[in-house]
Protein backbone atom coordinates (compact mmCIF):
# COMPACT_ATOMS: atom_id res chain seq x y z
CA UNK A 1 0.00 0.00 0.00
CA UNK A 2 2.79 2.43 0.90
CA UNK A 3 4.55 1.63 -2.36
CA UNK A 4 1.36 2.34 -4.29
CA UNK A 5 0.94 5.64 -2.41
CA UNK A 6 4.52 6.68 -3.21
CA UNK A 7 4.10 5.68 -6.84
CA UNK A 8 0.84 7.60 -7.07
CA UNK A 9 2.47 10.71 -5.57
CA UNK A 10 5.37 10.50 -8.03
CA UNK A 11 3.00 10.18 -10.99
CA UNK A 12 0.99 13.16 -9.74
CA UNK A 13 4.19 15.20 -9.48
CA UNK A 14 5.11 14.30 -13.05
CA UNK A 15 1.69 15.43 -14.19
CA UNK A 16 1.83 18.72 -12.28
CA UNK A 17 5.42 19.65 -13.18
CA UNK A 18 4.87 19.94 -16.95
CA UNK A 19 1.78 22.04 -16.32
CA UNK A 20 3.77 24.36 -14.07
CA UNK A 21 6.61 24.48 -16.57
CA UNK A 22 4.15 25.62 -19.23
CA UNK A 23 2.94 28.58 -17.17
CA UNK A 24 4.07 31.75 -19.01
CA UNK A 25 6.77 33.45 -16.98
CA UNK A 26 8.45 35.74 -19.50
CA UNK A 27 7.53 38.95 -21.31
CA UNK A 28 9.22 41.11 -23.92
CA UNK A 29 8.48 44.82 -23.64
CA UNK A 30 9.25 46.82 -26.80
CA UNK A 31 9.72 50.43 -25.73
CA UNK A 32 10.95 53.79 -26.94
CA UNK A 33 14.59 54.69 -27.19
CA UNK A 34 15.18 56.68 -24.00
CA UNK A 35 13.18 54.55 -21.55
CA UNK A 36 15.90 52.07 -20.58
CA UNK A 37 16.55 53.20 -17.02
CA UNK A 38 12.87 53.72 -16.26
CA UNK A 39 11.93 50.17 -17.17
CA UNK A 40 14.91 48.62 -15.42
CA UNK A 41 13.39 50.03 -12.22
CA UNK A 42 9.76 49.25 -13.12
CA UNK A 43 10.67 45.68 -14.07
CA UNK A 44 12.59 45.04 -10.85
CA UNK A 45 9.62 46.21 -8.79
CA UNK A 46 7.16 44.11 -10.79
CA UNK A 47 9.31 40.97 -10.58
CA UNK A 48 9.53 41.33 -6.79
CA UNK A 49 5.76 40.97 -6.73
CA UNK A 50 5.84 38.12 -9.27
CA UNK A 51 8.76 35.82 -8.38
CA UNK A 52 10.01 33.73 -11.29
CA UNK A 53 8.85 36.20 -13.93
CA UNK A 54 11.40 37.63 -16.39
CA UNK A 55 10.89 40.89 -18.27
CA UNK A 56 13.11 41.44 -21.30
CA UNK A 57 13.42 44.84 -22.98
CA UNK A 58 13.85 46.09 -26.54
CA UNK A 59 14.55 49.77 -27.18
CA UNK A 60 14.50 51.84 -30.37
CA UNK A 61 12.48 54.61 -32.02
CA UNK A 62 8.83 53.63 -31.70
CA UNK A 63 8.13 53.64 -35.43
CA UNK A 64 11.04 51.26 -35.90
CA UNK A 65 9.76 49.10 -33.04
CA UNK A 66 6.28 48.92 -34.53
CA UNK A 67 7.64 47.86 -37.91
CA UNK A 68 9.90 45.28 -36.25
CA UNK A 69 6.91 43.71 -34.49
CA UNK A 70 5.00 43.43 -37.75
CA UNK A 71 8.12 41.90 -39.30
CA UNK A 72 8.62 39.36 -36.53
CA UNK A 73 9.79 40.87 -33.22
CA UNK A 74 7.70 38.91 -30.71
CA UNK A 75 6.98 41.60 -28.12
CA UNK A 76 4.19 40.80 -25.67
CA UNK A 77 3.65 44.44 -24.72
CA UNK A 78 4.58 47.85 -26.05
CA UNK A 79 5.27 50.98 -24.00
CA UNK A 80 5.55 53.67 -26.65
CA UNK A 81 5.71 57.47 -26.74
CA UNK A 82 3.23 57.98 -29.55
CA UNK A 83 -0.19 56.49 -30.20
CA UNK A 84 0.15 56.44 -33.97
CA UNK A 85 2.68 53.61 -33.75
CA UNK A 86 0.25 51.51 -31.69
CA UNK A 87 -2.47 52.37 -34.21
CA UNK A 88 -0.12 50.98 -36.87
CA UNK A 89 0.03 47.71 -34.93
CA UNK A 90 -3.75 47.72 -34.60
CA UNK A 91 -4.20 48.19 -38.36
CA UNK A 92 -1.93 45.21 -38.93
CA UNK A 93 -3.88 42.99 -36.53
CA UNK A 94 -1.36 42.87 -33.68
CA UNK A 95 -3.21 45.09 -31.18
CA UNK A 96 -6.90 45.46 -30.41
CA UNK A 97 -8.52 48.34 -32.29
CA UNK A 98 -9.98 49.69 -29.02
CA UNK A 99 -6.63 49.51 -27.21
CA UNK A 100 -7.01 53.03 -25.75
CA UNK A 101 -9.87 51.74 -23.57
CA UNK A 102 -7.89 48.89 -22.04
CA UNK A 103 -6.22 51.09 -19.40
CA UNK A 104 -6.93 54.51 -17.80
CA UNK A 105 -6.04 57.89 -19.32
CA UNK A 106 -6.31 56.61 -22.89
CA UNK A 107 -3.87 53.85 -21.96
CA UNK A 108 -1.16 56.36 -21.00
CA UNK A 109 0.16 55.79 -17.45
CA UNK A 110 2.38 58.90 -17.42
CA UNK A 111 3.29 61.89 -19.57
CA UNK A 112 5.99 64.44 -20.35
CA UNK A 113 6.76 67.13 -22.94
CA UNK A 114 9.64 68.36 -25.12
CA UNK A 115 12.14 70.26 -23.00
CA UNK A 116 15.70 71.59 -23.35
CA UNK A 117 19.12 70.57 -22.12
CA UNK A 118 21.95 73.09 -22.55
CA UNK A 119 25.64 73.33 -21.72
CA UNK A 120 26.54 74.23 -18.13
CA UNK A 121 25.96 77.90 -17.44
CA UNK A 122 23.69 78.14 -20.50
CA UNK A 123 26.29 80.11 -22.54
CA UNK A 124 23.84 80.78 -25.41
CA UNK A 125 21.14 82.00 -23.00
CA UNK A 126 18.52 79.65 -24.43
CA UNK A 127 15.19 80.02 -22.65
CA UNK A 128 12.46 79.12 -25.13
CA UNK A 129 11.39 78.06 -28.59
CA UNK A 130 12.21 81.40 -30.22
CA UNK A 131 15.92 80.87 -29.50
CA UNK A 132 16.06 77.73 -31.63
CA UNK A 133 15.82 79.80 -34.82
CA UNK A 134 18.80 82.00 -33.96
CA UNK A 135 21.80 81.79 -36.30
CA UNK A 136 24.14 80.96 -33.41
CA UNK A 137 22.02 78.15 -31.95
CA UNK A 138 22.30 74.56 -33.18
CA UNK A 139 19.68 72.18 -31.81
CA UNK A 140 20.12 68.43 -31.51
CA UNK A 141 17.19 66.02 -31.83
CA UNK A 142 16.63 62.79 -33.78
CA UNK A 143 14.94 62.27 -37.12
CA UNK A 144 11.14 62.72 -36.92
CA UNK A 145 10.79 60.02 -39.57
CA UNK A 146 12.12 57.37 -37.18
CA UNK A 147 11.62 58.84 -33.70
CA UNK A 148 8.39 59.60 -31.84
CA UNK A 149 10.49 61.76 -29.53
CA UNK A 150 11.49 63.95 -32.49
CA UNK A 151 7.96 64.12 -33.85
CA UNK A 152 6.89 65.68 -30.58
CA UNK A 153 9.77 68.16 -30.88
CA UNK A 154 8.68 69.11 -34.40
CA UNK A 155 5.04 69.47 -33.36
CA UNK A 156 5.90 71.44 -30.20
CA UNK A 157 7.97 73.91 -32.21
CA UNK A 158 5.19 74.15 -34.79
CA UNK A 159 2.52 74.69 -32.12
CA UNK A 160 4.59 77.45 -30.49
CA UNK A 161 5.12 79.14 -33.85
CA UNK A 162 1.42 78.83 -34.65
CA UNK A 163 0.65 80.91 -31.56
CA UNK A 164 3.59 83.29 -31.99
CA UNK A 165 2.82 84.05 -35.64
CA UNK A 166 -0.97 83.90 -35.24
CA UNK A 167 -1.39 81.11 -37.76
CA UNK A 168 0.70 82.73 -40.51
CA UNK A 169 1.74 79.56 -42.34
CA UNK A 170 4.59 81.20 -44.23
CA UNK A 171 6.21 82.47 -41.04
CA UNK A 172 5.62 79.18 -39.23
CA UNK A 173 7.27 77.16 -41.97
CA UNK A 174 10.18 79.58 -42.24
CA UNK A 175 10.77 79.13 -38.51
CA UNK A 176 10.65 75.32 -38.74
CA UNK A 177 12.99 75.32 -41.74
CA UNK A 178 15.48 77.50 -39.86
CA UNK A 179 15.55 75.06 -36.91
CA UNK A 180 16.08 72.04 -39.14
CA UNK A 181 18.80 73.72 -41.14
CA UNK A 182 20.70 74.29 -37.88
CA UNK A 183 20.62 70.65 -36.74
CA UNK A 184 24.18 69.24 -37.06
CA UNK A 185 23.13 65.58 -37.41
CA UNK A 186 19.89 63.61 -37.36
CA UNK A 187 20.20 60.41 -35.34
CA UNK A 188 17.57 57.69 -35.61
CA UNK A 189 16.56 57.76 -31.94
CA UNK A 190 16.58 59.85 -28.78
CA UNK A 191 19.40 58.04 -27.00
CA UNK A 192 21.73 58.44 -29.98
CA UNK A 193 20.89 62.16 -30.05
CA UNK A 194 21.80 62.37 -26.36
CA UNK A 195 25.18 60.78 -27.14
CA UNK A 196 25.72 63.26 -29.96
CA UNK A 197 25.04 66.20 -27.66
CA UNK A 198 26.61 65.10 -24.38
CA UNK A 199 29.50 62.84 -25.35
CA UNK A 200 30.39 64.13 -28.81
CA UNK A 201 29.85 67.74 -27.85
CA UNK A 202 27.81 68.70 -30.90
CA UNK A 203 25.13 71.37 -30.77
CA UNK A 204 24.07 73.98 -28.24
CA UNK A 205 20.79 72.50 -27.02
CA UNK A 206 19.35 69.00 -26.89
CA UNK A 207 15.58 68.78 -27.26
CA UNK A 208 14.02 65.71 -25.70
CA UNK A 209 11.40 64.78 -23.14
CA UNK A 210 11.65 66.49 -19.77
CA UNK A 211 12.07 63.08 -18.16
CA UNK A 212 15.16 62.45 -20.27
CA UNK A 213 16.70 65.87 -19.57
CA UNK A 214 16.35 65.22 -15.84
CA UNK A 215 18.04 61.85 -16.16
CA UNK A 216 20.93 63.22 -18.22
CA UNK A 217 21.46 66.11 -15.82
CA UNK A 218 21.57 63.67 -12.91
CA UNK A 219 23.94 61.30 -14.72
CA UNK A 220 26.46 63.82 -16.02
CA UNK A 221 26.13 66.57 -13.42
CA UNK A 222 25.22 70.24 -13.57
CA UNK A 223 28.85 71.12 -14.16
CA UNK A 224 28.38 69.73 -17.69
CA UNK A 225 24.71 70.20 -18.59
CA UNK A 226 21.60 71.80 -17.19
CA UNK A 227 17.91 71.61 -17.96
CA UNK A 228 15.85 74.50 -19.25
CA UNK A 229 12.08 74.11 -19.15
CA UNK A 230 10.22 76.29 -21.67
CA UNK A 231 7.16 78.12 -20.41
CA UNK A 232 4.99 76.36 -22.99
CA UNK A 233 5.33 72.98 -24.64
CA UNK A 234 3.33 70.11 -26.10
CA UNK A 235 1.73 67.35 -24.03
CA UNK A 236 3.43 64.03 -24.81
CA UNK A 237 1.57 60.97 -23.59
CA UNK A 238 3.17 57.54 -23.31
CA UNK A 239 0.64 54.92 -24.45
CA UNK A 240 0.87 51.22 -23.62
CA UNK A 241 -0.78 48.13 -25.06
CA UNK A 242 -0.77 44.36 -24.99
CA UNK A 243 0.36 42.96 -28.34
CA UNK A 244 -2.58 40.58 -28.44
CA UNK A 245 -1.42 38.52 -31.42
CA UNK A 246 1.92 37.74 -29.80
CA UNK A 247 0.66 37.42 -26.22
CA UNK A 248 -1.99 34.95 -27.34
CA UNK A 249 0.67 32.90 -29.15
CA UNK A 250 2.88 32.92 -26.02
CA UNK A 251 0.02 32.40 -23.59
CA UNK A 252 1.04 35.57 -21.75
CA UNK A 253 -2.14 37.65 -22.02
CA UNK A 254 -2.89 37.81 -18.29
CA UNK A 255 0.72 38.39 -17.32
CA UNK A 256 1.00 41.14 -19.93
CA UNK A 257 -2.14 42.87 -18.61
CA UNK A 258 -0.85 42.64 -15.03
CA UNK A 259 2.48 44.13 -16.07
CA UNK A 260 0.94 47.15 -17.75
CA UNK A 261 -1.57 47.59 -14.91
CA UNK A 262 1.37 47.77 -12.50
CA UNK A 263 2.49 51.00 -14.18
CA UNK A 264 -0.71 52.60 -12.83
CA UNK A 265 -0.24 51.46 -9.25
CA UNK A 266 1.10 53.81 -6.61
CA UNK A 267 4.46 52.05 -6.69
CA UNK A 268 4.65 52.09 -10.47
CA UNK A 269 3.68 55.78 -10.58
CA UNK A 270 6.24 56.68 -7.91
CA UNK A 271 9.00 54.99 -9.91
CA UNK A 272 7.96 56.90 -13.02
CA UNK A 273 8.02 60.19 -11.09
CA UNK A 274 11.45 59.39 -9.69
CA UNK A 275 12.65 59.09 -13.29
CA UNK A 276 11.26 62.48 -14.23
CA UNK A 277 7.86 61.57 -15.64
CA UNK A 278 4.70 63.38 -14.67
CA UNK A 279 2.04 61.00 -13.39
CA UNK A 280 -1.69 60.81 -12.65
CA UNK A 281 -1.83 59.26 -9.18
CA UNK A 282 -2.89 62.09 -6.84
CA UNK A 283 -0.81 60.90 -3.89
CA UNK A 284 2.35 60.61 -5.96
CA UNK A 285 1.68 63.95 -7.66
CA UNK A 286 1.53 65.54 -4.21
CA UNK A 287 4.79 63.91 -3.13
CA UNK A 288 6.68 65.27 -6.15
CA UNK A 289 4.88 68.59 -6.54
CA UNK A 290 7.93 70.69 -5.68
CA UNK A 291 10.09 68.96 -8.28
CA UNK A 292 7.93 69.69 -11.30
CA UNK A 293 7.48 73.37 -12.19
CA UNK A 294 4.29 74.51 -13.88
CA UNK A 295 4.27 74.40 -17.68
CA UNK A 296 1.46 75.32 -20.03
CA UNK A 297 0.96 72.21 -22.13
CA UNK A 298 -0.74 72.42 -25.50
CA UNK A 299 -2.73 69.35 -26.52
CA UNK A 300 -1.89 67.79 -29.86
CA UNK A 301 -5.55 67.48 -30.89
CA UNK A 302 -6.24 71.16 -30.23
CA UNK A 303 -3.72 72.27 -32.85
CA UNK A 304 -3.28 69.42 -35.32
CA UNK A 305 -6.26 67.11 -35.05
CA UNK A 306 -5.85 63.37 -34.49
CA UNK A 307 -2.64 61.46 -35.13
CA UNK A 308 -3.82 59.97 -38.41
CA UNK A 309 -4.27 63.48 -39.75
CA UNK A 310 -0.88 64.53 -38.38
CA UNK A 311 0.78 61.55 -40.01
CA UNK A 312 -0.70 62.22 -43.43
CA UNK A 313 -0.19 65.99 -43.36
CA UNK A 314 3.20 66.27 -41.70
CA UNK A 315 5.17 63.02 -41.65
CA UNK A 316 4.01 60.95 -44.62
CA UNK A 317 6.03 60.92 -47.82
CA UNK A 318 5.47 64.28 -49.51
CA UNK A 319 4.05 65.84 -46.33
CA UNK A 320 5.03 69.13 -44.70
CA UNK A 321 8.25 67.77 -43.21
CA UNK A 322 9.43 66.45 -46.59
CA UNK A 323 8.44 69.66 -48.31
CA UNK A 324 10.31 71.85 -45.82
CA UNK A 325 13.38 69.73 -45.35
CA UNK A 326 13.23 66.79 -47.74
CA UNK A 327 15.94 64.16 -47.34
CA UNK A 328 18.72 66.55 -46.41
Amino acid sequence: MNRLLVLGTAIAALIVQPAMAQTPQKLLNASYDVSRELFVAENEAFVKQHPGVTIDQSHAGTSKQARSIVEGLEADVVTFNQSTDIDFLAKNGFVSKDWTKAFPNNASPFYSFPSFLVRAGNPKKITGWADLARDDVHAVFPNPKTSGNARYTYLAAYAWANEEYKGDKQKIEAYITKIFNNVPVFDTGGRAATTTFVERGQGDVLITFEAETRGIEKQYGKDKVEGVIPSVSLLAEFPVAVVDKVAKKHGTEELAKSYLAFLYTEEGQRIAAEFGHRVHNDKVVGEFKGQFPAVRLIKVDDVFGDWSKIQSEHFASGGTLDRLYGSR
